[in-house]
């Protein structure tokens, strides 16, 4: 690793975009120097490796903290092979940081993963950062279960999930549904660890979730989708997950910002309610992302997982009655809800930097530049097209 200076271009930082320079040293940003620091001065080059941006943005790497593969591979898998190949498919999209996710299977299967990754190194070359392991399941309300293989839900389960813990200690987050029998102790056993705690494929109530919200639960998992909203229980309304999402100022929501998740109204209202602080753009992509459309993939496990296909850029079942995952990389997430919703491209870039990391407990190293923090950068143009790819002060594209 050696020194870089990046000039030339336009900063992005979770506040603004300023015109300005960033120095790199070994694996961190050493400097960070904009236009009106320098006035009069010369650029601080030094034995650095010069980097023209020629005008274009600086930004933060992307971080991904919801998706299941990419490139015809799924981290489900279970090969060092595949998870090697879904990371570097994300690489090229601007992923510098990433954290796969599992999905709903049998006990053996679950374990399998489990014992898979801690054998995995999260700082490969030639890799984006692997920040840990997201469990999507098993313990998911079969009404809100989506594309999640209704064969394999369950209550949570001491037995089966403090062994999965005491497995392995690679585990960063775990969603869940907080109504089923056994999840409060359940997420206690998450909280005594510092897992950040999710809910997902729920079909909770309003007061059920603040109630686990006042108990640990920090975020709503891929936001809409999987989980229940007003419904009539004996002629009153009841107020669901997704209104939850909205009262609890602090509550972090996932947003799948690839258009078809959302539609353009959804994707406007919850950037006017949570704001650019507490939403965390994600991919959820499944194996189909960067594959053509039309082509027919298995969602989850190659042998007993289920088949969806590629349509309309999404991954539909193929009965075509819900999407199994998407197909979105991270630059078409900051492409299309920029595009949708108007919001500065700073917020945007915010939403899939600085904000995923708080979440995930690492900012104090990555989401945005700053000094000291490790120089994980991508320098795009206008339409969010990467020109090149920094992950740990190794240049990669």
């Amino acid at each position: 690793m050696g020194k870089y200076l990046f000039y030339n271009a336009m900063v992005i930082t979770p506040t603004g975009i300023t015109p300005g320079s960033v120095l790199v040293h070994g694996r961190k940003i050493a400097e960070v120097h904009f236009e009106e620091q320098l006035a009069g001065m010369a650029l601080p080059v030094r034995d650095a490796v010069p980097i023209d941006c020629k005008g274009l943005y600086l930004s933060p790497g992307f971080i991904d903290i919801h998706t299941h593969g990419a490139g015809g591979h799924d981290f489900m898998d279970g090969t060092k092979e595949a998870i090697r190949a879904a990371c570097q498919a994300h690489l090229k999209h601007g992923t510098t940081s990433i954290v796969p996710t599992t999905l709903t299977s049998t006990k053996q299967s679950m374990m399998d993963i489990l014992e898979l990754f801690n054998t995995i190194d999260f700082e490969e070359a030639n890799m984006p950062s692997i920040l840990g392991l997201h469990l999507e399941g098993p313990y998911f309300s079969y009404e809100q279960r989506g594309a999640q293989d209704p064969r394999y839900l369950r209550d949570p389960d001491p037995q089966e999930y403090l062994a999965a813990l005491q497995l392995c200690d690679r585990i960063l987050r775990w969603s869940f549904a907080v109504e089923l029998p056994g999840s409060l102790e359940f997420l206690a056993a998450l909280n005594e660890r510092g897992i950040v705690a999710s809910v997902a494929h729920s079909n909770a109530t309003c007061q059920e979730v603040m109630r686990a919200h006042e108990n640990g639960v920090c975020c709503l998992t891929h936001f809409y989708s999987g989980m229940s909203s007003v419904i009539r229980k004996n002629a009153f309304r009841v107020a669901g997950v997704v209104e939850a999402g909205y009262l609890l100022p602090d509550m972090v929501v996932e947003v799948i910002a690839d258009g078809c998740h959302l539609p353009r109204e959804l994707l406007q209202l919850i950037y006017k309610i949570k704001g650019s602080s507490h939403i965390c753009l994600v991919t959820d992509s499944m194996r189909g992302a960067g594959l053509p459309e039309g082509d027919v993939i298995m969602l989850g496990d190659k042998e007993h997982g289920i088949p969806a296909i590629i349509e309309d850029g999404v991954a539909k079942l193929m009965d075509r009655s819900a999407f199994a995952g998407s197909v979105a990389t991270a630059d078409r997430l900051v492409r299309t809800f920029r595009e949708l919703t108007k919001a500065p491209l700073h917020e945007v870039i915010k939403m899939i930097s600085l904000n995923p990391a708080v979440l995930v407990g690492v900012a104090d190293k990555k989401g945005s530049i700053a000094v000291n923090k490790d120089a994980d950068l991508l320098v795009f143009d206008e339409d969010i097209r990467i020109q090149h790819t920094m992950v740990r002060g190794e240049m990669l594209l």
